[in-house]
Order: structure tokens, then C-alpha cells, then sequence
């Protein structure tokens, strides 16, 4: 089995508001572990998880430990060692080592944990006066005791602590569980008056949601960022401001990207001592797919994640992409809305006749000869038609912008191949109208 131990800072003097703080943040750093292994344990101020059935996924143990280094180093995380037993593990972490190395060697992991100071495994804290005195200051002195002995003057535990250790025994854990909601909080170690400083705090809060969110095999569309004083906690002065993406999205450095871009408009009403960051809504998210051919959906993907840094820059009504709206009539077809937007269903359009590349703004009326169309000479109609009815419902004052027209795809010698429309309503009957052009 693969385990690995991750150490927080202990407060020290401790007081009541370090230890809430300390049990936020080891609580948060459970959270983002889960994405690793649902295997998850909390043991004083360390973070216990078994990696042994998810090193694969994760580019091989290497790659897992240089990520598990990095990241965890941004939460907070102040001694990482790897073992083959949690108890093992949190033995070395304690004791500033590391048994990466000898993962995959019995013999040498047993050696390592020998050379151990005792007060690195919490069973033995109690005895610390008692075994000094026997001459025992290590992990294999005390292990070289004869056992009966041991466990006559200390009690089993002891002894069952210290084969657990060494991964003789099991170990029972009690596993966390993911909350259903996320919710972080952090505590500044000083006040900041400068709104895009907070993203250096919000980054740790960032890093937690993405382990939430993998976990949860989600992403997040919208989150809100909350920020205040102490004096200010329950006043007006409290600010906020919510992030929306296109697409679901679990990658903290995007996320962090979207914020910092909204944080560097924003203004502190008084200096934030305290960061809230909240998942406001979240969906199913699909993982990338590895296959070696080109991937539409992704290629998409990256192309949404581009436009959403660009609208957190320019601002949200600068950054704009065409849609697609229910409606027959071509004019009405199409609307604009903001890129960062949730992309809505993609109606189906037309029925088989072919669509004009360029559309008019406004249909110009054509001559006609008799009740054949003129557009710098007659025009031969072939394919069609096509009718279009609808927009009763459409109103500009007591007026409606209700039409009925047949479509008709039409070839001018001098202008190429057009779109034209014959109307159908009594106001102007019989009349014909250029709408597009193909190109």
C-alpha cells in the first residue's frame, strides 16, 4: 500500500481561535485530498490518504508526488512523507523525512522507521518518561523490547500502534466524508486594502473547490468570492462578487485567472481580514478524453476558455457570441449575448434549402415585370418555395411583426445566386424582396 502524510502547522501557544483556524484548514486540505483517493483520513494535524489504487491515474507515483509537492505546499502544508502505512507515514512526516524511496522495499522502509525519535508515534507520548529511562529513544529500540514485557508495563496498544506502523497490522480509519456543499473560509495573516492582493488568499480557497469538484466528478459554472473585517463582518461593508463560466470547469488556474480579472476592477470598502469562497452552482463535468485524434469537443472547450479570460478583461457586454433562437423567421433567428454565458439548445434551421451566407439587414423591395422579380435583370427562380409564417407574437405596440413569405433560392446573370422572398400579406401582396446573397 501506498500512503501519504500531509502535516499542517500546529498553533503554538495554542489559544481557541488558532485551533477553529487549524481545524478550517485541515479541513480543507481533506477536501482538496479527496480528488486524489476516497481514502481519507484526518490524524491530529495531518492529513492521512492511501494512494495505492490511484497512482496510475495520475501520470504514475512520481507525477503524483511532484503535484501532491506543489499544491499542497499552497494549502499550507508544511512536511510531506510517503510510507507504506499511514501511521508509517505520519512517523516520517513528523520526524521531517521521506520514504519515497523505499515504497517498494520492505526491508528498507522498516530500517527508515527504526531510526525514528519516539515521540513522532502517539501511542508512545504517554511513556516518553518511562522508556528513557529504559533507554529507548527510537522507534527499533523500543521495538527490540521483548513484547511481552512491553505489553505488560505499557499495554497492547502500544505495541498494536507500533505494528501498524510498520504495517504488521491494519488500520482502522475513520474515512471523511465530502460535504455536499462547499464553503471555505480563510483568514488573512493581515488586513488587505488592495482587492487584487486577495487573490494570493483566494488561490488556497481555489485549490480546495477543485479538489471538491473532482471528487464530486463536477464543475463549477458560478462561484462567489466574499470578502470583509472584523468590525465590518455583519455591516455594509462586506463585499462580494460572483464569477460565471461558460462551460463547467474544475481547473483552479483558469478559475483563478477569471477572478484575478474581476478582483483588479473591484474596490475595498475597508481593509478584508477574512475570505469566503462559495460554490454557487455546479454541474456534471465530463473528463478530456486521451484518444490521439483531434477532439471537436475539446478543441470547443479551449476555444470557450480563451473568450472567458478575455470577458473577465474587457467586461462581460464587450465579448459577445452569436446564438440561435426558435424562431422561422431569419431575421429573428439569431440574437447576441454574452460569450461567458451558458451556450443554449441549438435549434435546427431551415428544412433543406440552402441558407445565405450574407443576410440584409433590412429585405430590399424588388422591381417586377409583371409578377416576375428584377435584380439587375430577371431573375430565374430555382429551388423553392420555402414558406416561412410566424411572428404573431412579436409585438412593437399595438403593430405585431408577423410575416408570410415563400422563399425562393434565384440566379442573376450579374449578380450570382440570391434569396428573395415572395410576400403574402395584403398590405403588400404580390411583392418581392431580396433577403440574402450567397457567396
Amino acid at each position: 500500500m501506498t500512503w501519504v502524510a500531509l502535516c499542517l502547522p500546529t498553533p503554538c501557544p495554542p489559544s481557541l481561535p488558532d485551533a477553529a483556524q487549524s481545524r478550517e484548514a485541515l479541513h480543507g486540505l481533506a477536501i482538496w485530498a479527496l480528488q486524489f483517493s476516497p481514502r481519507v483520513a484526518l490524524r491530529g494535524d495531518a492529513v492521512l490518504v492511501e494512494l495505492g489504487g490511484s497512482e496510475r491515474l495520475f501520470g504514475g507515483r512520481k507525477a503524483l508526488r511532484a503535484r501532491i509537492g506543489i499544491e499542497g505546499a499552497a494549502l499550507g502544508v508544511v512536511a510531506v512523507a510517503w510510507g507504506r502505512s499511514g501511521l508509517g507515514a505520519l512517523a516520517l512526516a513528523r520526524a521531517g523525512a521521506d520514504g519515497f524511496a523505499t515504497l517498494d522495499d520492505v526491508d528498507a522502509a522498516a530500517d527508515l522507521l527504526d531510526s525514528l525519535p519516539l515521540p513522532t508515534l502517539d501511542a508512545a507520548l504517554p511513556h516518553l518518561p518511562t522508556l528513557a529511562r529504559l533507554g529507548c529513544q527510537r522507534l527499533g529500540e523500543l521495538r527490540r523490547l521483548p513484547r511481552g514485557g512491553v505489553a505488560r508495563r505499557f499495554g497492547a496498544a502500544l505495541l498494536e500502534a507500533l505494528d501498524q506502523a510498520y504495517g504488521l497490522r491494519p488500520e482502522p480509519q475513520v474515512w471523511f466524508t465530502l460535504p455536499e456543499r462547499f464553503e471555505a473560509t480563510l483568514e488573512l495573516q493581515a488586513p488587505v486594502d488592495n482587492a487584487a492582493a486577495l487573490l494570493f488568499g483566494a488561490r488556497r480557497l481555489l485549490l480546495q473547490l477543485g479538489g471538491w469538484l473532482a471528487a464530486r466528478q463536477a464543475g463549477v459554472v458560478a462561484f462567489t468570492l466574499a470578502w470583509w473585517s472584523d468590525t465590518l463582518r455583519h455591516q455594509a461593508g462586506r463585499g462580494s462578487l460572483m464569477v460565471r463560466t461558460a462551460e463547467p470547469s474544475r481547473d483552479a488556474d483558469h478559475l483563478a485567472r477569471l477572478l484575478g480579472e474581476q478582483l483588479a476592477r473591484a474596490r475595498l470598502d475597508a481593509p478584508a481580514e477574512a475570505l469566503l469562497l462559495r460554490a454557487d452552482e455546479v454541474r456534471a463535468w465530463a473528463p478530456p478524453s486521451a484518444s490521439l485524434l483531434p477532439d471537436p469537443v475539446q478543441q470547443r472547450a479551449a476555444l470557450g476558455l480563451a473568450l472567458e479570460r478575455v470577458a473577465a478583461r474587457l467586461g462581460a457586454s464587450h465579448v459577445l457570441r452569436p446564438v440561435l433562437r426558435d424562431d422561422a423567421r431569419p431575421e429573428a433567428s439569431q440574437t447576441w449575448q454574452e460569450a461567458n454565458m451558458a451556450a443554449p439548445r441549438q435549434w435546427p434551421v431551415g428544412d433543406g434549402l440552402p441558407q445565405p451566407t450574407f443576410l440584409l439587414p433590412r429585405p430590399l423591395r424588388l422591381a417586377q415585370r409583371g409578377d416576375q422579380p428584377l435584380y439587375q435583370g430577371a431573375l430565374q427562380l430555382l429551388l423553392g418555395p420555402h414558406r416561412i409564417e410566424g411572428g404573431w407574437w412579436d409585438r412593437d405596440g399595438e403593430a405585431t411583426r408577423h410575416v408570410a413569405r415563400d422563399y425562393w433560392v434565384a440566379r442573376s446573370e450579374h449578380a450570382g445566386i440570391l434569396w428573395v422572398f415572395h410576400t403574402r400579406l395584403a398590405a403588400d401582396a404580390s411583392a418581392w424582396f431580396l433577403h440574402g446573397m450567397f457567396a
